[in-house]
């Protein structure tokens, strides 16, 4: 079976005009007339009915279009793991990580698990936290990083690190020294405050602050990333974890005032893992090695 029909089967099907399916494909429109016809005399099967110039798939069509597109993802997966193999890559592993963790731990792990690894080929989903043990536990990912805990029983979790929530504002153009102390209320009720970054303590924390500071007008900004960038361009003010903004802090891109209305909450990040083999052990014991040396 020529894999070239079967790309012109799955085209055609698609668009159920052989015209256009010609065009997508870059062939001329006999030549998918004479591949259908090639893959139809193979099979022993008729793949569309045409009545009055329409083109419908025939129930055999249906059934064999999820057959092809399986066939053609086999291959194309086969082909990728041949290209991976020549450049010297002989394991897959993957890995699903939050959007807040990817710009604080990411980089500095994975460039060390790359220099001691370099025939695994790895890949990088940024997912939501929320989503990321399902990936685990389907088997999609090999291990997880995430802000919150498993919840399924056959899954592992361990914690890597505590981080404290800050209060966190704008420069301004005093240094510490001669600046005018900052008011914390006063600050909450003249700018917008960044919310729901983060998905575990932001509905405690708004229903705290209303009770001391009615009327806080606030605007979701659902990544970290970006309200640190808001916050940077003197568009608002946030509560963020430390290791997302410990950076910009240190260079004087933000401002961190002392927070004394009441204490701010803590949240942890955790590995998610279903089975642990050599990898799993290895990054793990890096991750905890880098936090708890």
């Amino acid at each position: 079976m020529d894999f070239q029909w079967l790309k012109t089967f799955i085209v055609a099907a698609e668009t159920l005009n052989f015209r256009k399916a010609s065009e997508k494909l870059m062939l001329s429109q006999p030549s998918v007339t004479v591949h259908i016809r090639l893959l139809e005399e193979q099979l022993g099967s008729k793949l569309f009915d045409r009545l009055n110039n329409r083109v419908t798939l025939s129930d055999a069509g249906k059934f064999f279009y999820i057959e092809a597109v399986r066939l053609t993802n086999d291959a194309d997966a086969s082909v990728s793991r041949m290209h991976a193999f020549s450049q010297g890559y002989r394991r897959n592993w993957t890995i699903a990580i939050s959007p807040l963790m990817a710009e604080t731990i990411l980089p500095y792990l994975l460039r060390t698990f790359m220099e001691h690894h370099p025939e695994v080929e790895l890949s990088i989903r940024i997912e939501e936290s929320e989503m990321i043990e399902q990936l685990v536990d389907n088997g999609d990912v090999h291990l997880g990083i995430s802000a919150l805990d498993a919840t399924f029983k056959n899954i592992e979790s361990i914690l890597i690190y505590k981080d404290p929530i800050l209060f966190i504002i704008p420069t301004d153009p005093y240094d510490e020294e001669s600046g005018p102390p900052i008011d914390v209320s006063e600050e909450l009720q003249k700018n917008y405050l960044f919310t729901h970054h983060h998905p575990v303590y932001w509905d405690d924390l708004l229903f705290t602050l209303n009770k001391r500071i009615p009327g806080i007008r606030t605007m979701k900004v659902t990544q970290a990333h970006i309200a640190k960038r808001f916050i940077q361009e003197g568009l608002g003010i946030s509560f963020l974890p430390h290791s997302i903004v410990r950076r910009e802090l240190i260079e004087g891109r933000l401002m961190q005032p002392h927070f004394d209305l009441f204490e701010l909450p803590t949240v942890s990040t955790y590995i998610l893992v279903k089975k642990k083999g050599e990898l799993e052990e290895e990054f793990i014991n890096q991750i905890s090695n880098y936090y708890f040396r």
